[in-house]
């Protein structure tokens, strides 16, 4: 069961991303199979032969795991965001494995069961062998499984193992029914193989697709978990095609107009900006901290990138404690995991690690997703405020006022900013963003929270939707 609940976030990443939301339904949905299976499972044991239950009941619960990849690849292209979503889907997907692998418990314990007199040693030994069982799994899916495999062999694999039992105990009872299984067990496990599902790359935390820019074929967009989030073009790395990273560009020339730079990017992704900086102002630090070895691996393989580019692999919670103070001039953040900033990374307190790697004229640029009320923008603003003297966000004028809607970048520093210098260079390149900065955001903040380790609700307040960029 916790193998399953844990497959389960991944398999629905590509649709609904991964977020606290989506653990949050995929736990509620596990549990309230887990509630009916046993309830159900208890009232027909107390019926039947519980002998006989218990294989029909691993072979339903096995057939119907080996099936939940396909129904989330039905279901999920079509579903919409927010919380009713995610449990929707979640639902078809995994109550009905639940809920059978859940009836097993009372089975077992009706059949184990002798006399009233045992009841205490049968429900409690099998209590303490079942939750050995989900702590193995869990540590064995979480740890070892899904570094290893992708999510869908994994399925296969357990799917295909209580099948497999079940037929093992079915059919010492029937042999006809367990050559039926056995049947069926193989031509859906064939199935299963024939379909490789969304993903192009599967990596830890993220379903990756390269996508191939017809209008112009060297350029690459990586897609993750179905969020358009870099764009490379392979001989060309100075072409910025996000409106974003070319903001992001403005930023740094008109703080830093020429030379090399020393940077730390928080978040690889297609490695777009390090890749450019590389290009433009060679001989400068350029380090990247992402958490997804994967990535790097792809991007290495199919996004260019070069060895002149130092990556350590690691959550940048853990990675910048190892980057020297005062190393940097320049520290962009640009990790997300669908369409957030990890929270972790939005805080007051990392806000103050950035503060002790940058150089006293150092700056920081954060990209970030929003819309609609702009909860979020205002709150990660506001901590940013909390710990930076000056600090100012750059966005097209329609998103301030929330009528619209997409990538905002927050800009902190020890030193002034200066805003102006850099909307001059946005106009230059035809670009339409404007700065907030001073007491202009300080209104546009109003009561944003000031977000703080012991109080981040990211995904609650994130504006959820799909963005290409």
């Amino acid at each position: 069961m916790l193998v399953i609940e844990i497959l389960a976030v991944r398999l629905l990443a590509p649709y609904l991303g991964v977020s606290l939301e989506v653990f949050t339904g995929v736990i509620g949905v596990i549990l309230a199979g887990i509630a009916f299976g046993a309830w159900l499972g208890g009232r027909a044991a107390d019926r039947s032969d519980p002998g006989r239950l218990l294989g029909p009941v691993l072979v339903a619960g096995g057939l119907t795991a080996l099936v939940s990849p396909l129904i989330v690849d039905l279901v999920g292209p079509s579903a919409s965001t927010g919380a009713f979503s995610i449990v929707t889907v979640a639902l078809f997907g995994f109550f009905v494995p639940a809920a059978l692998l859940s009836a097993v418990p009372p089975v077992v314990v009706k059949i184990r069961l002798r006399s009233l007199d045992q009841t205490g040693t049968v429900v409690g030994s099998y209590s303490a062998i079942g939750t050995s069982g989900a702590i193995f799994g869990t540590f064995l899916t979480g740890f070892f499984l899904i570094a290893a495999f992708p999510t869908r062999p994994i399925i296969l694999g357990l799917g295909g193992l209580l099948t497999l039992g079940g037929w093992i105990l079915w059919s010492t009872r029937s042999r006809w029914q367990g050559v039926a299984t056995l049947a069926a067990l193989a031509t859906l496990g064939a199935v299963l193989t024939l379909i490789a599902g969304p993903c192009q790359y599967e990596t830890t935390y993220h379903c990756a697709v390269i996508e191939i820019d017809e209008n112009r074929p060297s350029g690459r967009t990586l897609v993750l978990d179905r969020l358009s989030n870099s764009y490379v073009d392979l001989t060309d790395p100075t072409h910025l095609e996000f409106r974003y990273i070319r903001l992001m560009a403005d930023i740094l020339e008109t703080r830093f107009p020429s030379g090399p730079v020393d940077t730390v990017s928080i978040g690889g992704g297609g490695f777009t900006l390090p890749g450019y900086l590389n290009a433009t102002r060679p001989g400068g630090l350029n380090l990247v901290l992402e958490i997804d070895a994967a990535l790097r691996g792809i991007a290495e393989g199919h996004l260019a990138l070069n060895e002149d580019i130092e990556v350590i692999v690691d959550d940048a919670r853990i990675s910048m404690r190892s980057v020297a103070d005062d190393s940097a001039s320049v520290v962009v953040g640009d990790a997300f995991s669908g369409a957030s900033v990890p929270w972790h990374l939005t805080t007051v307190e990392f806000a103050q690690e950035i503060r002790r790697v940058l150089r006293p004229d150092g700056i920081y640029a954060m990209n970030l997703i929003d819309l609609g009320a702009l909860r979020f923008a205002r709150s990660a603003a506001a901590a940013l405020d909390a710990v930076f003297v000056h600090v100012a966000v750059f966005a097209p004028p329609a998103y301030f006022d929330g009528t619209q809607g997409g990538n905002f970048v927050l800009v902190a520093s020890e030193t002034s900013i200066d805003v102006s210098g850099i909307e001059t260079v946005i106009r230059g390149r035809g670009g339409v963003e404007e700065g907030l900065a001073g007491d202009d955001l300080t209104h546009w903040i109003g009561n944003g929270i000031v977000l703080r380790d012991d109080y981040a609700p990211v995904d609650q307040i994130l504006g959820r939707f799909r963005v290409s960029g």
